[in-house]
């Protein structure tokens, strides 16, 4: 090697970790031989060696090598025995693939480079130098953080996925620090995934304002008691051994022992017959046509080769966590880890849909997207070639674009579709999108009478409309939309009512929950490592922002076409994931028939009465004003309540309160919690303060605010709902939020008695009582508490009379609250702090209940117990119905947020279990409805947790009654019969408190 060199070094754990997450489930088919991470890690490494120079490195390299780590065991654990001490195993489909790997890269005539002893990331940084030490230029393959200490102006690192070059200006972007000083703040900042210690309670940003400010970590440390913020100053210097420690374990070794020299990786010519030899044993038919293509062979003549597979121990599979792929940041949303089973591990029709979208994965995945390709569709003759093309193919991908986030006022701008192209052209099996526009319009300049003027050469509304609906109401074309309940709206607003249809979000739900976001954008630089366009890109931001009928459409078509492009690619991407982790049931029974559901609920609305509002809102601010004379006497003088610095001065700095912390910005802290304990330690002021602040709450939040959500042609309130914001399967509502009223004041429910019937008609609410005791009786087994619901026993009373030996009959009332506090809150994982504060009485009095719970319910400890044992060895827990919520930090070096997980953990398989149930009972009714002739005359409004309020004319409220709390206590069957009897109370009123 000499200078002007270029030498490429592939970091090749990293390959394999992101192949293995970014490409569906994959099986030879000749024995069943998992090969999806083989199969991108080929793909990957051919697209690389091809395509080089248009890349955003630009050049093609004069020598190339391929770096794995060989095992776990290196001389970091010499060093600290617990270095990566929390990873899990790699997954059990990866495990041979490890070696399939190693024969792929000697199959591309390429070194294969790994020493026992030292991990990927130390050969790296030692060919790095010794390159750089000659004058060659280097080019690391990799975005892993790691190896951003090696940046220099002749060392680079460039993201395969994102086709991005990382240069010293991208480090300190991103990081705050140079190339040089990384090794500081990741010895300041820790790992938690490689269980490298850190400073805890440093974070990047602290530690690059440190860094400036101080140099480096020893000058940091030497001069620590010149931090000004004493917490700070105290953790620095509580913790500099561990820095010290952790500097050791991140700077990587520009030292290690090399078996070949920078000369013997110069780049061969590839050997084609040889490559084909190992594809075509692999069985990857795209790729070996496309080798032999390029290499001029004829691929039919050459056997496939012979390669050993090694199901065994991973000796050359480092443990690895896998839910992280080398090269992710550790803080990146986590990908959910899905074994890749044989297809016959499926249902026939989940085994065919994995194999089609698996091979159309693999058929696509060598391509970029390119918004250059994308089509603008100007005319019918178009319009309708599109259109049969995604007949043609079964499956498109669309997405409305519109003039508002609420479906329920937007105008529709222009819809945009993405098909895969199998035809047999040149460029076949690549995804082709394009956007239709509909009502751009054009500028303030030559305006019709009603203030508008459209661009010209758009298919006419109403001309379009009639084209998309034969495609959109086409059962047997596959629809896939990106968050789809939103889109089904804006369109069955112009009479489409779409049938056939995909959810990438609520596919990602399922396979996801908890472990990242679920947008479109996050989806797509998880899965598919490209960044979309931004919105605020096209339509601007502030005051220069447009809505979208207002965006050139050149910019519009870039924009909406890539929506769809992206939302295809995903489906193909995750929608076999689902088959693959057996979760195809949940998805198809609780997801995706409650779109339509809940669409038809946000379309239907639910009528107030202002005038009821305006009153509470002067009740509420006179009832206000006199809670602030009493806080301002007792705090002796006046203040703003709404100021957390004042409010703070006052409670510890003037009063001495106890219990007083600063935050990181040095006011005093006066969260809710704060001032709720408080106020259980007998502290008046506090106790008024948290009466006065939800007293605003309800004021601002409802009272005030609920009429501006009248809908102008409505006139009615469209609450929005969101099915994939929880962890546990609860449905979230938004715009308002008609789910925290709070029903337990008087104040809440007033609140509710706005809400109200029209004429001719009555609300109807019907609620699961003690759904989620329930739940917890059937999964934990308790005997006492399945008797006791079997026989429609006071279940409080009951739970009293065991603990505390009072007879049922004449139970004194605050025995059996006591009781009820205890039974939901073990449900939650109550502590015995916060038991004692919601009863007011002393915390071992509170820890005396919760263990004398446990002795005379044992199940429910033992339930606890084995779930998170559960949690902790698989990152998830299950509903009886097989949601999967996922808890990554359940394995937590920080206590606190391990006990979090924890309890979360507990209570997920019992709160998502009844969200499950309640999911399905919304499926179900208005079938049940039609059938009984009640599909008319009764209209399902609104969902808040346990209760689901329907308006129904006056005459069917006693024939839909039976209907709606038959199907509600049988909505688990029949794919479940519980231990316990479900019980559905229902009523019927003129407004929604009197039916509660």
């Amino acid at each position: 090697m000499k200078t002007g060199d270029h030498l490429f070094l592939v970091d090749g754990s990293g390959f394999i970790f992101r192949a293995f997450h970014a490409i569906p489930a994959l099986n030879r088919k000749s024995d069943g031989l998992p090969v999806n991470a083989v199969s991108g890690f080929c793909n990957m490494l051919w697209k690389l060696l091809r395509d080089a120079r248009n890349t955003d490195v630009g050049v093609t390299p004069t020598h190339l090598a391929v770096i794995f780590d060989y095992s776990s065991t290196t001389f970091r654990k010499e060093i600290y025995p617990l270095y990566k001490a929390n990873r899990s195993a790699p997954p059990e489909d990866l495990i041979p693939q490890f070696g399939l790997i190693r024969h792929a890269t000697r199959a591309f005539n390429l070194p294969c480079i790994e020493t026992e002893g030292f991990e990927a990331d130390d050969i790296i940084a030692t060919y790095a130098r010794a390159a750089e030490a000659i004058g060659a230029d280097v080019t690391i393959v990799s975005s892993d953080k790691d190896l951003m200490q090696l940046v220099t102006p002749n060392v680079h690192m460039y993201d395969a996925m994102k086709d991005k070059q990382i240069g010293i200006p991208d480090v300190i972007e991103k990081w705050g620090v140079p190339p040089e000083k990384m090794i500081d703040l990741q010895a300041m900042t820790g790992d938690s995934t490689d269980n490298v210690p850190g400073i805890p309670g440093i974070g990047p940003k602290t530690a690059a304002q440190l860094l400036e400010e101080f140099g480096d970590l020893e000058t940091l440390l030497a001069r620590a008691s010149e931090i000004k913020q004493v917490k700070r100053r105290e953790n620095i210097v509580a913790n500099a051994d561990l820095a010290r420690l952790s500097r050791q374990l991140v700077a990587l070794r520009t030292d290690v022992p090399l078996e070949l020299g920078l000369e013997e990786l110069v780049l061969e010519k590839q050997d084609g017959p040889k490559l084909i030899a190992f594809l075509k044993a692999m069985e990857f038919t795209t790729l070996t046509r496309r080798v032999a293509e390029t290499c001029d062979c004829d691929a039919s003549a050459i056997e496939p080769a012979e390669v050993p597979v090694e199901w065994g121990a991973t000796a050359h599979g480092p443990d690895l966590d896998p839910g992280v792929a080398e090269g992710q940041d550790a803080e990146a949303p986590k990908a959910a880890t899905a074994s890749a089973k044989p297809a016959s591990a499926s249902s026939a029709d989940g085994a065919r849909a994995m194999d089609l979208a698996a091979q159309r994965h693999e058929a696509f995945s060598g391509h970029k997207i390119d918004h250059a390709s994308y089509t603008t569709i100007r005319t019918v003759e178009n319009l309708k070639l599109w259109i049969a093309a995604a007949r043609e193919t079964g499956i498109v991908a669309f997405d409305t674009e519109t003039t508002s986030l609420d479906p329920m006022q937007a105008e529709l701008v222009g819809v945009s579709l993405a098909i895969q192209d199998n035809t047999q052209q040149p460029n076949a099996n690549e995804i082709r999108a394009a956007y239709l526009p509909l009502a751009h319009k054009a500028g303030a300049d030559d305006l019709f009478s009603d203030g508008v003027k459209l661009v010209e050469n758009q298919v006419p509304m109403a001309e379009a409309l009639a084209l998309l609906k034969e495609l959109l109401e086409d059962p047997s074309v596959l629809k896939v939309a990106q968050n789809l309940k939103y889109d089904y709206l804006v369109i069955k607003r112009h009479g489409i009512t779409l049938r056939g249809f995909d959810d990438t979000m609520l596919i990602s739900y399922v396979l996801e929950a908890g472990a990242g976001n679920h947008g479109m954008d996050a989806l797509s630089e998880r899965w598919l490592g490209h960044t979309p366009i931004a919105y605020k890109d096209v339509a601007g931001s502030g005051k220069s922002a447009v809505t979208f009928d207002y965006v050139d459409i050149d910019k519009a078509t870039a924009y909406a076409a890539e929506d769809s492009d992206v939302t295809l690619r995903l489906w193909l991407t995750l929608k076999p994931r689902l088959a693959a982790a057996g979760l195809t049931r949940v998805y198809e029974r609780l997801e995706r028939p409650l779109v339509p559901v809940l669409a038809h609920m946000e379309e239907r609305g639910i009528t107030i009465d202002r005038q009821i509002l305006s009153r509470l809102s002067g009740e509420l601010a006179q009832k206000a004003a006199s809670f602030e004379d009493e806080i301002y006497e007792l705090a002796g003088e006046r203040f703003n309540i709404g100021s957390p610095k004042q409010l703070g001065d006052i409670l510890f700095g003037k009063m001495g309160l106890p219990g007083g912390s600063k935050t990181k910005t040095g006011q005093w802290s006066t969260s809710a919690q704060v001032l709720e304990d408080l106020a259980a330690q007998g502290e008046p002021l506090p106790r008024k303060i948290v009466d006065w602040r939800q007293l605003t709450k309800l004021k601002s939040t409802y009272t005030d605010a609920l009429p501006s959500y009248v809908h102008p042609e409505t006139k009615r309130v469209h609450t929005s709902y969101s099915l994939a914001s929880t962890t546990t399967g609860r449905l979230s509502s938004s715009e308002p939020n008609l789910q925290n009223i709070p029903v337990r004041n008087a104040e809440g429910r007033k609140i509710r008695t706005a809400f109200i019937s029209t004429p001719g008609h009555k609300l109807l609410s019907a609620d699961y009582s003690q759904i989620e005791l329930r739940v917890l009786a059937h999964v934990a087994d308790i005997p006492q508490l399945r008797q006791a619901f079997a026989e429609g026993i006071d279940i409080h009373a009951m739970t009293a009379s065991e603990m505390f030996g009072v007879p049922v009959e004449g139970m004194p009332s605050e025995v059996r609250r006591r009781a009820k506090a205890i039974n939901f809150g073990i449900i939650y994982g109550i502590s015995a702090f916060g038991l004692a504060n919601q009863l007011s009485i002393e915390r071992s009095e509170a820890g005396d209940y919760i263990k004398k719970y446990f002795e005379r319910f044992p199940g429910i400890r033992d339930y606890m117990e084995s779930t998170k044992a559960f949690a902790r060895e698989n990152g998830y827990v299950e509903t009886i119905f097989g949601r999967r919520a996922h808890y990554p930090d359940i394995k937590s070096s920080n206590p606190s947020v391990r006990a979090f997980n924890e309890r979360a953990a507990i209570n997920a398989p019992i709160q998502g279990s009844a969200a499950d149930i309640i999911r399905r009972a919304m499926v179900q009714i208005e079938p049940a409805l039609a059938k009984s002739g009640l599909g008319e005359k009764v209209r399902m409004l609104l969902q808040v947790h346990d209760e689901l309020i329907f308006e129904v004319e006056d005459e069917a409220v006693g024939v839909a009654m039976p209907v709606i709390v038959h199907t509600m206590e049988n909505a688990a069957l029949p794919a479940l019969e519980l231990k316990v009897p479900l019980k559905v109370d229902a009523r019927a009123a003129s407004n929604w408190d009197e039916a509660h």
